[in-house]
């Protein structure tokens, strides 16, 4: 039987990978729309990031109920992340001043 606890902590962690999922969703919907407007060639980088944040969220609440336990994604993934942040922050930079190409 489970406590109070290890019920409200997983069905936590069960919104969260459905929330993870449904963001996951929206994200390549609306990465669809960005490819017509030149001006928000940064939001490509900031939803793709979005993508591996969900992916991750998923991944964590997997590793919670012991289905999947992967201890190397959870520091590549994050990475992946934070370059892709940096990179969407270059871009709009570049925009921004008229430097894009």
């Amino acid at each position: 039987m489970f406590t109070q606890y290890e019920w409200m902590y997983g069905v936590a962690q069960l919104a969260a990978a459905f929330l993870a999922f449904f963001s996951a969703i929206l994200s390549l919907w609306l990465l669809g729309l960005v490819h017509a407007r030149p001006t928000l060639k940064a939001w490509r980088f900031l939803l793709v990031a979005v993508v591996f944040f969900s992916a991750e969220e998923i991944l964590g609440s997997l590793a919670v109920f012991g289905v999947y336990k992967t201890p190397h994604l959870t520091h590549i993934i994050p990475s992946i992340i934070l370059g892709l942040l940096i990179a969407a922050l270059i871009k709009q930079t570049e925009i921004t001043k008229g430097c894009d190409s």
